[in-house]
């Protein structure tokens, strides 16, 4: 019995770093991931695996589940959290983020992907996370989302022309948009004030949202010089934005791990940014189109 608890422990320990990967981009929580695996460990510590030939595919399996019945319980209380979220303040930091840390996680997953996969339903980005990211076959995951190899293919199919926005590109000059969007979020992250200016339209109008208002932020500012200080002033509090397709357009998220917090609607005309339009109301952040830019 001992020898057969450490052997199925070496076992676990060996597949630890790949269902860690897969619970994190299943979930978008580093602290949520690290709970599913432990759980994952509890259901093996009680199973009779004596039948179990695979053991890393009937690992992924309870992983999978697990999640998946997390995701379900998210979707469930989305009302609750939202109406919370409105009273927290816009600069609030989950645990204390260390802003290299994060760097790090974009670097490795990408926090616009985590945010994308946010918008899907769970048994989506279920289906996409283990087919596209770890090629589990679909006849594999279809009993995890109670649904046929065939439907659960369809579910990966909508997710993934969601995560790469397909649909929202209709002729949109997105390699002149990204161009503009990275520098300006190089000129604000260096604090370069005159770069700035240089992406900006001197007659710009920065507009914020209610929400945003009601947490401090003022509703319009006109002008380059004014909205170049808080641009600055913004991404330096809060460095965890990442440029994303909202719309068709190139916009900018601003997500600490993954956890969508303020969305950036830009207006591009002639290479320089005419109108800005913070999005902070949860209702609304919801409703949005989001994709992943491509490379």
């Amino acid at each position: 019995m001992i020898e057969t608890h450490n052997w199925l422990a070496a076992q676990f320990e060996a597949e630890r770093p790949r269902l860690q990967a897969m619970a994190y981009r299943m979930l978008g929580s580093l602290a949520e991931a690290e709970d599913a695996v432990q759980e994952t460990w509890l259901h093996l510590f009680r199973a009779d695996t004596s039948t179990v030939s695979n053991l890393g595919g009937w690992l992924t399996t309870v992983v999978a589940r697990v999640c998946l019945n997390m995701l379900h319980a998210r979707k469930s209380r989305r009302e609750e959290s939202l109406e919370a979220s409105v009273s927290m303040p816009i600069t609030s930091r989950e645990g204390g983020i260390d802003p290299e840390e994060e760097a790090e996680l974009a670097d490795a997953v990408g926090l616009a992907l985590l945010v994308v996969l946010d918008t899907l339903a769970p048994a989506e980005r279920l289906a996409f996370v283990l087919h596209d990211i770890f090629a589990v076959p679909f006849d594999e995951i279809a009993p995890i989302v109670e649904r046929s190899p065939v439907t659960t293919r369809q579910l990966a199919s909508r997710a993934r022309r969601r995560v790469r926005g397909s649909a929202l590109v209709k002729g949109a000059d997105l390699a002149s948009q990204r161009e503009v969007v990275n520098a300006f979020l190089a000129a604000s992250r260096e604090g370069s004030f005159d770069a700035l200016l240089a992406v900006l339209d001197p007659d710009i109008v920065f507009r914020a949202d209610h929400v945003a208002v009601s947490r401090g932020a003022v509703r319009e500012v006109c002008g380059a010089q004014d909205v170049a200080r808080g641009a600055r002033q913004l991404l330096e509090r809060i460095p965890f934005a990442q440029p994303v397709l909202v719309d068709g357009a190139v916009g900018i998220v601003l997500a600490p791990r993954g956890r969508l917090l303020l969305l950036l609607r830009l207006t591009i005309r002639d290479g320089k940014i005419v109108a800005v339009d913070a999005v902070v109301d949860p209702a609304h952040l919801h409703q949005l189109r989001l994709a992943v830019l491509p490379d």
